[in-house]
């Protein structure tokens, strides 16, 4: 239990001369505060690594990597990038490719090498991947056999593609590659060869705000946009967990972790290398650390509780749906859990009755929610151990380098202002600020200049903060639907349905789900004389969008959709209409 106050905690370690020291600094000419003693760069952190040596880095299935040949590895990418494609510092390079060992060693190879990250959606139409590889001007692209199948027929439209690298997910199995294509197609191990004991990294100069990676993000309108995220964004992310990690245990025992123990930590890694969560927040930082990751082919809780005892797994996570799985499997009685001492999910909304299993199941597992967009590098607030069973609402409060303020709707001024009202019952947008926020959107400026004012952050997330300053996410401004972790953006949805002849008036809302948390529905309006089903109108949607996006549930009706003076449908009232209505819609 924890004894310590939370904020005496922060102030202990942010001390000057500690290692969370915080210092002021200008970031594109903002002041802004910083971790003084964060690694300037991806590099510094791959450089790190190599002191972990024989450990495990990487598990998937029953293939391993050390740090140390995962090093090499990586390294010899970062040259054969340079050399064989003519890759330069800022040069975009994308990783097309579900979780592989090879996804972890494209990242810190490209890092290395001075190119930019660009990871797309695996499950992404193949349109929707050219429009991602086309917007970001990737020049060389890593992929999975079942990507390029998707990929081929678009790559004409790619003149500036000059390379990919493909490798296959079925490791039984010969690499096919395909006898023609209008872009150079190389097998991973042949581009990579075999690396030498004594490569080292190639000579580019990096700053810490200097771009490292593009993560998509969808928007209420128009097409996905593509976050710019530097150095700096990301290893402020890294340390940020670890001052998390540090002040639960001095909270819990008056110390702070022993950085010479030699127990390795180890996680189960549950969600998409291609997501900021499993990048930036586990992938970075567990290569940092000196953990081992632990990749499953496809997610599978009663897999999963086999790879926890077989691998002593120390961490477990996701999406909540993941960890109810886990815990509802009727292998978990068969299996030691017992090495599970955290278990941290995000990206949906969480149950409260979720910490209460978590902490029968796991006496001595500390659960932890916490809260941050693509847009921030991963984590803004994080909610842990006794706190979280206080507060299960809550997502905890920021970690000290973050400013966050709540400001009113209309509010149209660049910065909060501090005569704004204030208060634990006042409920706003919530705004974020931190060497963590990215620059901007790739090739944006006026969706750029519309979220980012002074280096604060416009959410689109209706929030509260309480007396002790912990946030309460109340709402979402953003017209979207959280399925399973995975964002769904209602007019995507919809202008996929109105694309459909039938379709006179539509519109996409969230419907709760047990395991998921939210599924998506649609509500629709034929046309006069029309008819269709649920059947075509799914397939319809699935032909344009990635197969999460897809309604599971669809309403037809006659009269119109409601709608305010403005025109726009009132959402809220339909979701009471369908509430009161048949539950499970209409698969006609």
């Amino acid at each position: 239990m924890a004894t310590m106050p939370i904020d005496e905690a922060d102030k202990l370690l942010t001390a000057p001369g500690q290692l969370f020291e915080i210092e002021e600094i200008n970031i594109r000419g903002i002041p802004t505060r910083n971790w003084k003693n964060a690694p300037p760069d991806l590099r510094v952190v791959l450089e790190l690594s190599r002191g972990h040596a024989s450990k495990d880095f990487v598990v998937y299935e029953d293939e391993r990597t050390t740090f140390e040949q995962h090093y090499r590895i990586a390294a010899t990418i970062a040259r054969a990038l340079r050399e064989r494609f003519g890759v330069d510092k800022g040069d975009r390079v994308s990783i097309v490719m579900r979780n592989l060992p090879e996804w972890a060693m494209a990242f810190w190879g490209i890092a290395a090498a001075g190119g930019v990250v660009v990871p797309l959606n695996a499950w992404w139409t193949g349109p929707e991947l050219l429009y991602g590889l086309a917007d970001s001007g990737s020049t060389v692209a890593f992929v999975d056999n079942e990507r390029l199948e998707r990929l081929l027929p678009h790559l004409g439209d790619l003149p500036g593609l000059r390379g990919i690298v493909v490798t296959g997910e079925d490791r039984s199995r010969p690499l096919q590659l395909p006898p023609s294509s209008p872009v150079p197609v190389v097998a991973f191990a042949d581009f990579l060869g075999e690396p030498g004991a004594d490569v080292t990294l190639p000579d580019v100069a990096i700053a810490p705000d200097d771009d490292a990676t593009i993560f998509y993000t969808s928007g209420t309108t128009g097409k996905p946009k593509g976050a710019v995220g530097t150095h700096r964004n990301i290893c402020t992310n890294l340390m940020s967990l670890f001052f998390i990690a540090s002040r639960a245990t001095l909270r819990r025992t008056g110390g702070t972790p022993d950085p010479s123990s030699d127990r390795q930590t180890s996680y189960l890694l549950s969600v998409p290398l291609f997501h900021a969560t499993g990048c930036h927040a586990i992938l970075v930082a567990n290569t940092a650390a000196g953990g081992k990751l632990v990749m499953m082919h496809h997610w599978d809780p009663e897999r999963a509780l086999e790879m926890i005892e077989r691998e002593q797994i120390t961490t477990i996570g996701g999406v909540p749906a993941m960890v109810m799985q886990v815990l509802d499997s009727p292998d978990f009685v068969k299996r030691d859990t017992s090495s599970v001492s955290a278990i941290a999910y995000g990206g949906a909304p969480a149950p409260p009755d979720l910490v209460r299993r978590i902490k029968e199941h796991f006496p001595v597992g500390a659960p932890s929610n916490g809260y941050g967009l693509t847009e921030t590098s991963s984590v803004t607030t994080m909610n842990s151990g006794e706190d979280y069973v206080r507060k299960p609402d809550s997502v905890g409060p920021p970690v000290p380098v973050c400013e966050v303020a709540i400001v009113p709707e209309g509010y149209v001024g660049d910065e909060p202002d501090a005569q704004m009202h204030q208060g634990p019952d006042v409920t706003g947008e919530l705004w974020v600020k931190g060497p963590n926020v990215v620059r901007g959107y790739w090739g944006k400026p006026e969706e750029t200049d519309a979220t980012f004012t002074r280096g604060w952050l416009h959410t689109g997330d209706i929030a509260r903060i309480d007396e002790e300053g912990f946030v309460h996410i109340v709402d979402r401004a953003k017209d979207m639907v959280i399925r399973g972790g995975e964002n769904v953006y209602c007019v995507e949805v919809e202008d996929a349905l109105f694309e459909h002849p039938a379709v006179a008036d539509c519109a996409v809302v969230g419907v709760a789900h047990p395991i998921l948390g939210e599924e998506v529905g649609a509500v629709v309006v034929l046309r006069p004389g029309s008819k269709v089903d649920a059947e075509e109108l799914s397939r319809h949607v699935r032909e344009r969008l990635a197969a999460f996006n897809v309604p599971s549930h669809f309403w037809f009706r006659s009269d119109p959709l409601p709608r305010n003076p403005q025109g726009k449908v009132m959402k809220r009232q339909l979701r009471e209409e369908l509430s009161t209505s048949d539950a499970s819609g209409d698969r006609r």
